[in-house]
């Protein structure tokens, strides 16, 4: 079956719905809840584990060497690390990012008696008291604050409203979804796939595709603390396409239009046939695409091979400007990755013998070399 058309004010309304709900890693129920229902609205099975990762199954033709779509829930935020002297808060991040863009961020904590509003300031905020040293005072979170928006002038006063060590700070995403068709907001990353993923079912449902395989959408809460997808496969999964975002920055061949499709992330190349299949759809199915490598990245899917899975993963990303920071990306990245989820899950499967944990020589996969000729004998597969 070819690509199916996307619905793309589905799309960013998905993406609207789910930037306003804060998600940091660890704060993550709230947002399980919303894509949960609107599975479940869309006609999946779902399942949730113990913590909240979610399963949610479409059924094909068969079991057997079945096929996983999966993107992360969670953001980027920060945590309660001391309740300073000057009724401040000092913080931690959640995730990898820069205090530099934490500088002037809105923000809310969620205490037990409540949540507070409050604003991230460097120690040094104001240029009528501290003149030129504004601009002096280094990077970093030991040199920022959180001022709370609520009567906390002592250390006493903010731990009356009930501040602790440890509360989790979600950022405000601050969006803005452009007429052009750009987007720009914190924590695209990656609540842009998870955009693209709902996209991709709603346009199966309401087109009534069918898959030779069941395919299992996945939605996992701690990628960017590095567990992702390590504990949410089951046996039957034979390959795992991860979505999230790449980076579009000096050095890289990422573009926030089309597809762009990883060959190599920070654990090492993904799996070979598979790339090589979705890069031969983008082409049959006239989706825009790039290829990329990342050398400081990694995704869902470096978690599930860390954690023992064997099974086949790639990882195609809509390119993002400005990573981990104030975020922009295109509707056309989103709406092309859309396009080839659908083309790929629809898609034949091409390694039989993927249908086994363990197997033969025989139906084993062949990559071209000298010895070989590009030579793929019948007894051989080359794609997934």
């Amino acid at each position: 079956m070819p690509r199916l058309a996307i619905d793309s004010h589905y799309l960013t309304d998905q993406l609207k719905a789910l930037l306003a709900i804060a998600s940091p890693t660890g704060y993550t129920d709230t947002v399980v809840r919303h894509v949960a229902k609107e599975l479940e609205r869309l006609g999946l099975k779902v399942e949730l584990t113990r913590r909240g990762a979610i399963s949610a199954l479409r059924q094909g033709s068969r079991r057997a060497s079945a096929r996983a779509v999966v993107s992360h829930l969670d953001t980027l935020g920060a945590q309660v690390k001391r309740l300073k002297e000057n009724g401040r808060v000092e913080l931690v991040p959640i995730g990898n990012w820069s205090a530099r863009f934490a500088e002037g961020a809105r923000a809310q904590v969620f205490s037990d008696k409540g949540i507070y509003r409050g604003t991230i300031l460097p120690l040094k905020a104001s240029g009528h008291t501290f003149n030129d040293e504004i601009d002096t005072l280094p990077i970093g979170w030991q040199y920022v604050e959180l001022r709370i928006d609520a009567l906390s002038r002592d250390e006493r006063e903010l731990a009356k409203l009930g501040i602790e060590v440890g509360d989790t700070v979600a950022i405000d995403p601050q969006p803005e979804f452009l007429d052009n068709g750009y987007i720009v907001s914190r924590h695209l990353d990656n609540k842009a796939g998870v955009a693209v993923m709902l996209a991709a079912i709603e346009a199966m449902e309401r087109e009534g595709a069918s898959t030779p395989v069941d395919i299992h959408w996945l939605f996992t809460i701690a990628e960017e603390v590095g567990v992702g997808a390590a504990s949410i496969l089951t046996p039957d999964v034979a390959s795992m396409l991860a979505i999230d975002n790449g980076t579009t920055a000096p050095g890289q061949n990422s573009s926030e239009f089309g597809v762009t499709v990883a060959m190599a992330d920070q654990t090492g190349p993904f799996d070979f046939h598979l790339t090589k299949k979705l890069v031969r759809l983008c082409v049959e199915e006239d989706i825009r695409y790039q290829k990329d490598v990342f050398r400081y990245y990694r995704s869902d899917s470096a978690s599930a091979i860390e954690a023992g899975h064997d099974v086949r993963t790639a990882l195609i990303t809509f390119g993002v400007d400005a990573s981990h920071g104030y975020e922009r990306i295109h509707i056309h990245a989103l709406r092309s990755l859309a396009e080839l989820v659908t083309a790929y899950v629809t898609s034949p499967v091409e390694i039989e013998r993927d249908r086994n944990l363990h197997a033969g020589l025989k139906g084993f996969t062949r990559q071209p070399n000298d010895e070989a000729k590009q030579d793929f004998s019948e007894d051989s597969e080359p794609a997934e």
